[in-house]
């Protein structure tokens, strides 16, 4: 059973206030908490190292799978391994996350490597929220990674989203795209304090007519530091198009270093960088209706990262 803490962190990183329906597997602090499976979607426990297996069969359509993860205990640090095999002509969601409470004087590190193996023609919604709390003094430490393997005219769509309280994260993601596959990442972080993000996104379009939309807005605050990074190799005909759009504030560093790799003469590869402070025009706009600048920024800054 979960604790009142755990709850609310998983409220916080999967939407949820009770058991989901479907098929769903929740770690709290190591180990499993609570699993479910269904007649399309199969949960399996490794047995060479921590993490799961999860299949699922082809033809499976409107289906969901959870798999957060909780960790309310100070000074833990654990390396997670979970597969993902997606048979062909599926069309299915999959919510991830992590979330820690860290109330001591020890970091808290969860790592994870999540593999996907995306089936012909199938689609894939990928949501991954992180978030950290506690009064600690104790670190929370978030280093996930994701590699997508998919084949040909498959479609999957990734939502990363980090708002609010992660000391430290490398988020590291490779995939590898086969004829007609897409593949849609949309990134919003916010850091603070002394906060350091680092985004890196690695795609190879391998197959004919192959690509990838790489979006990421980012807010860093007081002396945090945010970097992104985003290589997209063009290896056939194909379109590949990457943009990093953050707002900088108080005494914070961003730092984006977009990189385009064209190895076919039919390769379309685009980038777009963008970094700047909240335009005055519109913190004098909001404040004559009658907001402070506090709450003016706040407003800008809710609306930059919905």
């Amino acid at each position: 059973m979960l604790d009142e803490i755990q709850k609310r962190l998983l409220e916080e990183v999967a939407d949820l206030h009770d058991v989901p329906e479907g098929a769903y597997n929740i770690r709290a602090n190591g180990a499993m908490a609570a699993r479910n499976t269904t007649a399309n979607i199969d949960i399996i426990s490794k047995t060479d190292k921590s993490g799961i297996d999860i299949r699922i069969k082809d033809g499976t359509k409107k289906q969901s799978v959870h798999i957060p993860v909780v960790m309310s205990q100070s000074g833990m640090k654990e390396m997670v391994y979970n597969d993902f095999y997606i048979g062909e002509d599926c069309d299915v969601t999959i919510i991830a996350g992590c979330g820690i409470h860290n109330s001591g004087s020890n970091d808290s590190e969860h790592d994870g490597i999540h593999r996907f193996y995306v089936g012909k023609n199938s689609k894939v919604k990928y949501v991954e929220k992180h978030y950290g709390a506690g009064e600690g003094t104790g670190k929370r430490i978030l280093n996930p990674g994701t590699e997508v393997y998919q084949q040909e005219n498959s479609y999957m769509e990734m939502e990363m989203v980090q708002i609010k309280g992660v000391d430290s994260t490398y988020r590291m993601n490779k995939a590898e795209l086969a004829d007609g596959a897409t593949l849609i990442v949309h990134e919003r972080l916010m850091t603070h304090g002394n906060q350091n993000a680092v985004s890196d996104y690695q795609v190879e379009l391998n197959g004919k007519n192959a690509s990838t939309d790489i979006i990421s807005r980012s807010v860093a605050r007081d002396t945090s530091t945010q970097k992104f990074e985003a290589c997209i190799k063009g290896n056939n005909v194909c379109h590949g198009h990457a943009e990093c759009d953050a707002i900088i504030m108080d005494k914070a560093r961003v730092i984006a270093v977009p990189q385009l790799d064209a190895n076919n003469v039919d390769a379309e590869l685009v980038h777009e960088a963008a970094i700047g402070k909240i335009a005055g025009e519109q913190l004098i706009k909001l404040m004559t209706l009658g907001l402070t600048e506090t709450e003016a920024e706040e407003w800008i800054i809710n609306g930059f990262l919905k």
